[in-house]
């Protein structure tokens, strides 16, 4: 709840590193507060990275193990003066957020909240994001910094601890030095209910479609004029209305998504999503995408187009299958824990993504936060002592491997 009332909004609109220098607020205390547990090491670099080490306190030879979380909260969602509210006991009744009693979190509209009731809960005001996403993740590896310095009975290997800036905005990892991290083998916190596991993200690239269409004074553009705000918007007129889009699709099914649109009636921009678990569809859907916009330019004598795919991250699942033991030590964990591991596909990425590819196989851990990037989000603390829970254990086992 401290956390939370510490801004630290992305801006994926920045070009600077991190997006934004509030968020070197959070990292600066986090690295204070680690220290204060007896993590020398523990220190923010200048990108806003925070790294520590728990020593080894067992003769084994035990892999290195990284937990990460990110301290950026999302840009969809005002992070401005958040008010945490702990809700003592939850009744299973409606909670009207004070601040803005329009906004009513209910077992109605999220379920999962059903299974909170007796335990206490924690919300925004109404006015903003909570931030769970992924604060949740750092009060928990904190929570498990400080109980594995306060308990030297509990063996473990060497533990690395990693926050990153600027995960919601695509950039957790862009200046991050893994020589420096020296880790093994990682796990993000950054998942949802109580017991998922995830080992499995879309492959993603993103596509800019630049039309160029020919300028005249409006007033004597008869003939001449070819507007490419209108031929852009066409485009976005001739995508599929049932099918290939965020909103017309679930489970496993891929997707692409009209981003942003930018531009002038002579030059227009619109940028795009494209999203498959295969990442051998990603040119399949970027080479339909293509066939459609081209269509309509050649509509428009003297437009013309560019079509830029960008890569963006792809599915860990390609790395991590690799690599089973760091997801059966995970299960075992939960076991340990009484919980079910319930393995699901993420719709999206995480630093866990790229991490991945880096060399760091990097699955994904449960936080419990819900509603996530909205006034609606909220975390059940039961979760959050579960997750703790399951991280004491979690290290635990690999130090018995």
């Amino acid at each position: 709840m401290r956390y939370v009332q510490i801004d630290t909004q992305s801006d994926p609109g920045s070009t600077d590193f991190p997006s934004t220098s509030k968020q070197k607020e959070l990292s600066s205390l986090l690295a204070e507060e680690l220290r204060a547990m007896g993590i020398t090491d523990a220190a923010m670099d200048p990108y806003g990275y925070v790294y520590a080490t728990i020593s080894s306190n067992t003769a084994l030879p035990v892999p290195v193990i990284c937990f990460c979380s990110h301290v950026d909260t999302a840009p969809d969602c005002s992070g401005t003066g958040v008010k945490p509210i702990l809700h003592k006991k939850y009744s299973g009744a409606d909670i009207v957020l004070p601040d803005d009693p329009a906004q009513v979190i209910s077992v109605n509209a999220y379920p999962y909240l059903s299974e909170h009731i007796g335990n206490d809960v924690i919300t925004a005001g109404g006015l903003t994001l909570l931030g769970a996403d992924d604060k949740a993740g750092v009060a928990e590896i904190m929570d498990m910094a400080n109980y594995l310095m306060q308990h030297p009975e509990v063996k473990h290997g060497t533990i690395k601890i990693l926050f990153t800036p600027d995960e919601e905005v695509g950039h957790g990892t862009a200046k991050l030095d893994l020589a420096k991290l020296g880790a093994d083998f990682a796990y993000t916190l950054d998942g949802g209910e109580l017991g998922t596991l995830e080992d499995e993200t879309f492959s993603a690239d993103g596509v800019t479609i630049t039309i160029h269409g020919v300028i005249a004074h409006p007033g004597y553009a008869k003939g001449k004029m070819v507007n490419a705000i209108k031929i852009a918007g066409e485009i976005l007129q001739s995508l599929p209305k049932n099918e290939w889009s965020p909103e017309t699709t679930s489970a496993r099914e891929g997707f692409v998504h009209p981003l942003q649109i930018n531009g002038l009636a002579e030059k227009a921009t619109i940028g795009f999503l494209i999203r498959d678990f295969g990442t051998a569809q990603l040119p399949v859907h970027a080479a339909k995408l293509k066939k459609i916009a081209a269509a309509v330019i050649q509509k428009y004598p003297g437009a013309s187009m560019d079509f830029e795919v960008q890569e963006q991250y792809r599915n860990m699942k390609e790395v991590l299958d690799q690599h089973p033991q760091i997801i059966a030590n995970a299960e075992e964990a939960y076991r340990r824990t009484g919980l079910t591991p319930v393995k699901e596909p993420i719709r999206g990425g995480t630093d866990g993504s790229r991490l991945s590819f880096m060399g760091l196989p990097c699955p994904n851990l449960f936080t419990g936060m819900q509603a996530i990037h909205s006034k609606h989000e909220w975390i059940g603390v039961r979760d959050m002592q579960k997750a703790v829970d399951m991280l004491v254990a979690l290290v635990q086992v690999w130090a018995e491997e």
